[in-house]
């Protein structure tokens, strides 16, 4: 996969993460989505709590309005790793990609 050019949407990967948002008492959590050909936001939800729950209406709604990627990428945090959120891309045939060597990180752009 790596030096594979990425050139059109959705075909080859998607991407996510999350933001911690400051506030007077906590943190705000935006998790957002994103397209890597197009770096376009495809969905993101805010949330007051750090789960897996918020992730997935957001990977649920992108999937919904834009179709499967060939890849979808993220961290390994929490959020990510359970069941219940990786069996969403499963069931669609999506690879799993969670940072490490031939991340999106290391596929040629174009």
């Amino acid at each position: 996969m790596r030096l594979r050019a990425i050139d059109r949407p959705n075909q080859m990967a998607w991407c996510s993460d999350i933001i911690y948002i400051s506030m007077r008492r906590g943190f705000l959590y935006l998790v957002a989505i994103m397209d890597r050909a197009t770096r376009r936001i495809l969905a993101w939800r805010l949330s007051n709590a750090m789960d897996a729950g918020f992730c997935i209406q957001a990977l649920r709604e992108a999937l919904t309005r834009y179709g499967s990627p060939e890849i979808f990428n993220t961290d390994q945090g929490s959020q990510f790793t359970p069941p219940r959120f990786t069996e969403v891309l499963e069931e669609r045939q999506i690879h799993i990609s969670m940072d490490d060597r031939g991340r999106w990180h290391d596929i040629n752009r174009v």
